[in-house]
């Protein structure tokens, strides 16, 4: 009997596919869990119909990730982190810490794991990092990594802070 598949069946046949299986195997497993359906001309006609939206929808998406991979090629990615001597990073840059900075820049979501570091970043400077948008369209942006300032500890408040402890406690033994 020749079937039109309406769900992926494991090692059997995808979604779409029209093939030949047991009567059967029709009846008993495929039309009860609604997978498949008798390949009628209607049923062929349908399944040609919804072939061709898929196409324009993967063809729109396409181009959405072609533009917004330009807008990426152009955003430059600028993280202030603390690092120590020699330049290193006290901890790393992740692809999450990217994404998020990705958004605020662009308003629009990435998954972090769309984001390919071959390893975390745990250096100041430039660094190249590719974003896979679709199976076709991937990205290379900028990281920029700076020194975050370091805040000034004023000597003058820990003195107070001091000073205000010792005369609470010469309050409380008096």
């Amino acid at each position: 009997m020749k079937v039109v598949f309406l769900q992926d069946v494991p090692n059997v046949a995808k979604a779409g596919s029209v093939k030949e299986v047991a009567d059967g195997y029709f009846r008993n497993f495929l039309l009860p869990r609604k997978l498949a359906a008798i390949a009628t001309p209607a049923e062929l006609q349908r399944l040609e119909v919804q072939r061709q939206a898929l196409a324009r929808q993967e063809t729109r998406l396409e181009q959405d990730a072609e533009a917004f991979a330009k807008v990426l090629q152009d955003t430059t990615v600028v993280l202030k982190m603390r690092a120590g001597t020699k330049e290193k990073l006290y901890g790393s840059v992740t692809s999450q810490d990217i994404a998020r900075e990705i958004k605020k820049l662009t308003k629009r979501d990435i998954d972090k794991r769309k984001i390919e570091l071959a390893e975390p970043i745990r250096e100041l400077g430039s660094h190249q990092v590719s974003v896979k948008l679709t199976k076709d369209v991937t990205a290379i942006m900028n990281v920029v990594v700076e020194q975050e300032a370091e805040p000034e500890i004023k000597p003058e408040k820990k003195q107070e802070k001091k000073t205000a402890k010792k005369q609470e406690k010469k309050e409380e033994a008096a």
